[in-house]
């Protein structure tokens, strides 16, 4: 089976070309950064309309990388949600239109579940089950993972997710969008141990997280110095550890509480290296196995797409041919492909 996935769930487009035995043949990705910088965050209407105009392009262009024209595609899948529904709406048109008039099958994919698989991507890929902490601008979650479509979400942000907490920590230090790669980049000059920050939700039972005291307790730590470069610098440092120390002690709870031995540890904000560094010495520890996405497919891609979908419509996944977007889409969901 060969698969085109299409990716367009927020401010990144992307699309891919999976073969279900060579593995992936080719990707292409395009970013609007440059597009919501200047606004200091994504602007929806803006975000779908570069969609329209990059999507075909790229499809093309992924196909060449892959040697194959659109008539070589036996299936087509595209990330349904969830997501900005304007940004949606415009990935899933072509994809459907596309499958339409190709005559082949198209699945809607859960965009999570794409974070979740991107690390199967790699040459040495996880076995089920796993634990997976998914981290990205939308979501932070602990997931049990028995196999594709069964999930457990052992505990979730009641709040902000911390990919968000992280970009709206940016603006408060005036770094710009996206936030996340920025505050990292500042924090490597600031002093993480200069300021009492705390870990929320770690001193109690459970798994669940919260990050918005942490944000409010980062602005007035903020207020409280001059605001010089280096005070800004050691704010960053300090928000930056108590995300990640925050992260790193609910989940090695969910690898005690579980017993599983594997780690799968995906979305936007497992590109950041402090937390990687801190996840491996803990799993070590642990005696876990720790797996991660390359860095190009921590966030938003087609490739993650295209395989999450292969998978799906091996399984004899059908759906019927009309456009489906839910912006809203829980994980838990979700049911097993077939």
């Amino acid at each position: 089976m060969i698969v085109l996935g299409i990716e367009t769930s927020c401010d990144e487009t992307g699309a891919a070309i999976y073969h279900a035995e060579r593995g992936l043949l080719g990707h292409r990705l395009h970013s609007q950064i440059k597009i919501h910088a200047e606004y200091g965050g994504v602007v929806p209407e803006l975000a779908s309309r570069d969609h329209i105009r990059k999507l075909i392009p790229l499809i093309r262009q992924a196909c060449a990388d892959a040697g194959i024209d659109t008539s070589k595609l036996t299936g087509i899948a595209y990330t349904s949600g969830p997501g900005l529904i304007g940004a949606l709406l415009a990935g899933a048109s072509v994809a459907r239109s596309l499958a339409w008039s190709l005559k082949i099958p198209a699945v809607g994919v859960h965009h999570m579940e794409g974070h979740l698989l991107a690390p199967l991507l790699e040459p040495n890929p996880p076995v089920f089950p796993f634990l997976a902490l998914l981290v990205s601008g939308g979501h932070t979650q602990l997931v049990h993972v028995e196999a594709i479509g069964r999930y457990e979400i052992l505990g979730e942000s009641v709040d902000d997710a911390a990919g968000e907490a992280f970009d709206k920590t940016a603006k408060m230090l005036e770094l710009g969008y996206p936030g996340g790669p920025r505050i990292a980049e500042l924090a490597s000059q600031g002093d993480a141990h200069r300021f009492n920050f705390p870990r929320p939700m770690t001193d109690r039972p459970g798994l669940d997280f919260s990050f918005s005291g942490l944000k409010t307790h980062t602005i007035v730590t903020l207020q409280s110095t001059q605001r010089t470069a280096q005070d800004r610098a050691d704010v960053a440092a300090g928000f930056q550890e108590a995300v990640v120390d925050t992260l790193l002690i609910k989940t090695r709870r969910a690898l005690q509480q579980t017993g599983l031995q594997r780690l799968v540890v995906a979305g936007g904000v497992s590109a950041n290296q402090l937390m990687r560094e801190k996840l491996k010495i803990m799993t070590s520890k642990e005696g876990c196995q720790i797996y991660f996405p390359r860095l190009e497919f921590c966030g938003d891609n087609g490739a993650m797409i295209a395989y999450a979908g292969c998978q799906r419509l091996m399984a004899g996944q059908l759906e019927p041919m009309e456009i489906s977007a839910r912006p809203r889409w829980p994980l838990a969901e979700l049911a097993p492909p077939g």
